[in-house]
């Protein structure tokens, strides 16, 4: 996408890491040690947002500076405390924010000059990383049928003409400019489907980018098929609110849930 001048700011200010984390232990300290080694990044912010394990710990052990919510409060809450955070520091200097996911692990350093050098020199507002195909641990082919991804695919289609190829991909860098005017996100698992769309329209500059890293992707066990339940709502209630809800829109709750033949 094309579009949004860019304020006249150098280019090369640092980048502040901001990782949004729930129940992420036994990752939290390899994701962290591994943004650590992203050049141009400064500053790690982890936010545990109602950890029931040690997710906390773990992150400051590492490095990181956390921030704590007592209870969950989901994803875009997490990632509007972790850039509050990275404010207070800030002062006027207004780092761009890199947000990347929890369970990367040591593949968080290859998301690192991808998604942050076309945001320094100014070819980018926000940068959207498209990962690979991944595989779980048996081998299989992760992930579900892909209903919640072309259903916001259409969605921001629908709103700004754009139709990214990983439209869900929580592994995005902006300037301190965008993330401002995004605010507030949509809630939960639609902020990312919300974010294109919004900056889209008031057109700031988007652009998809490869990154070669590596997650905990979902199966198509029971949990998998209730986590993508909640991004179906998610998503949708983010078009909804944006009124981008594109034609014959995804699937019905009742398909998302199957019965068992008999």
């Amino acid at each position: 996408m094309s579009g949004h001048d860019l304020p006249s700011e150098p280019f090369e200010r640092a980048v502040a890491c901001v990782i949004p984390a729930k129940d992420e232990a036994d990752r939290i300290a390899a994701t962290v040690d591994a943004v650590h080694k992203i050049i141009g990044v400064d500053l790690v912010v982890v936010v545990d947002d109602g950890s029931a394990d040690g997710t906390a710990q773990a992150a400051e052990r590492a490095g990181a500076v956390v921030v704590r919510h007592e209870r969950n409060r989901g994803k875009a809450a997490a990632m509007e405390s972790g850039a509050a955070a990275v404010a207070e520091r800030d002062g006027a200097r207004a780092r761009h924010l890199l947000f990347l996911d929890a369970d990367l692990t040591d593949s968080a350093t290859a998301a690192g000059a991808p998604l942050i050098e076309p945001v320094q020199t100014g070819r980018a507002d926000m940068t959207i990383g498209t990962l690979p195909a991944q595989v779980r641990a048996d081998g299989s082919k992760a992930g579900g049928h892909g209903f919640v991804v072309r259903l916001a695919r259409a969605g921001i289609e629908e709103a700004t003409g754009w139709a990214p190829e990983q439209p869900l991909s929580g592994q995005r860098c902006l300037t301190r400019v965008a993330f401002d005017a995004a605010v507030p996100l949509a809630a939960g698992f639609g902020v990312e489907t919300a974010l294109s769309i919004d900056l889209g329209r008031k057109g700031f500059r988007i652009l998809e980018v490869p990154i070669d890293v590596r997650h905990r992707a979902t199966g198509t066990d029971l949990r998998g098929q209730l986590h993508r339940g909640r991004q179906y709502l998610h998503v949708r209630r983010a078009l909804a609110a944006r009124s981008a809800l594109p034609a014959g829109s995804g699937p019905s709750l009742r398909s998302l849930f199957p019965r068992k033949s008999q």
